[in-house]
């Protein structure tokens, strides 16, 4: 036997006898939905429950493989196992009825699966409560279960198909869509979003887009849309620092400027645009801003000295003596 198969078996045995001797108690009833993007090939996943960090045992995904979401009575075997069966080749119905077959708990069971291509299955045991159903078409599967109504699931796929955007922002619609139709019966609690590149360049570090958790708060799905903001503005700041790392002051620039004005109030932000200001010979720009953060924060005037060594900030004596005595 080829020794890659060989392992793989190995594994879901392993998984397979895990699942088995899960504790009761994983009540992870909720809404998710899990999607492919038709046109980035981004594969994602979201979800929100009245059930603590319900992101851990609810959605998993993997560039190069597809997604699965598992709840209902969670088994969170699902997840990994799900995605070694697709990966090993099988399609998304063989393995989502190859975990069912094995599960004695099946009926208890919400289950569903997508592949890189957009072919998406789900199922609904007999025994999740109600309200309790499924939805799924070419890119997206929606799911839910012991709901306010019925009419949940399909507001998700609703706003899915018809908002615009990117993945992220469109998984951020659909759990906007269900909570607003009547969501979880016993309220909220945690929400996440889960979003990977369709093709794997064989670094995980570098395939996992987004990976956002809200693990107890009183409007999850609200705050998870905060730190989608949050973390679009953070990408200007990492494509500012690469710019920096290339000597690249103009890019460094535009990008850190970006991204201030998406979070205006971040002082960390501010700060770096003021750096990259100094660095191009714009100090005049630079210094009321140096000033408003140090009034804020003092530790920000502390740290300024220490990059000039690494060359990070790129400027005289006499210029860094007018920058510290901003708020003297």
């Amino acid at each position: 036997m080829n020794l890659k198969i060989f392992v793989l078996c190995l594994f879901i045995f392993t998984l397979s006898v895990f699942a088995q001797e899960l504790p009761p108690g994983n009540l992870a009833h909720t809404f998710s939905i899990i999607a492919v993007d038709s046109t980035t090939g981004e594969i994602g996943a979201a979800v929100q429950s009245h059930w603590f960090s319900v992101g851990s045992l609810v959605i998993w995904a993997e560039s190069g493989v597809g997604a699965v979401a598992t709840q209902s009575f969670v088994n969170p075997s699902y997840g990994p196992r799900g995605l070694a069966l697709m990966k090993s080749g099988l399609s998304p119905r063989q393995t989502l009825d190859m975990l069912l077959e094995e599960d004695e708990g099946r009926e208890f069971r919400q289950a569903a699966l997508i592949d890189t291509r957009g072919n998406s299955v789900a199922y609904t045991g007999e025994k999740c409560i109600e309200d309790a159903g499924h939805l799924t078409g070419k890119y997206y599967s929606v799911q839910a279960n012991l709901m306010l109504n019925e009419t949940v699931w399909p507001a998700m796929e609703k706003a899915f198909k018809n908002t615009k955007g990117s993945l992220a922002e469109r998984l951020v619609a659909a759990l906007e869509a269900a909570q607003n139709a009547g969501g979880d019966i016993r309220g909220k609690q945690s929400a996440a979003l889960l979003v990977v590149r369709g093709k794997s360049s064989g670094k995980i570090w570098e395939d996992k887009l987004i990976d956002l958790r809200v693990e107890d708060n009183p409007d999850p799905v609200k705050e998870i849309k905060r730190l989608l903001m949050v973390h679009q503005a953070y990408q200007y700041m990492n494509a500012g620092d690469l710019a920096v790392e290339k000597g690249d002051d103009t890019g460094a620039l535009r990008e850190y400027s970006t991204a201030e004005k998406m979070q205006p109030d971040n002082l960390e932000m501010k700060y770096w645009h003021a750096v990259a200001l100094a660095n191009m010979g714009k100090l005049g720009d630079a210094l009321p801003m140096f000033k408003y953060i140090f009034l804020q924060d003092s530790n920000w005037k502390m740290l300024t000295p220490r990059l000039v060594k690494p060359g990070l900030l790129k400027i005289s004596e006499s210029e860094l003596q007018r920058i510290l005595d901003q708020t003297d």
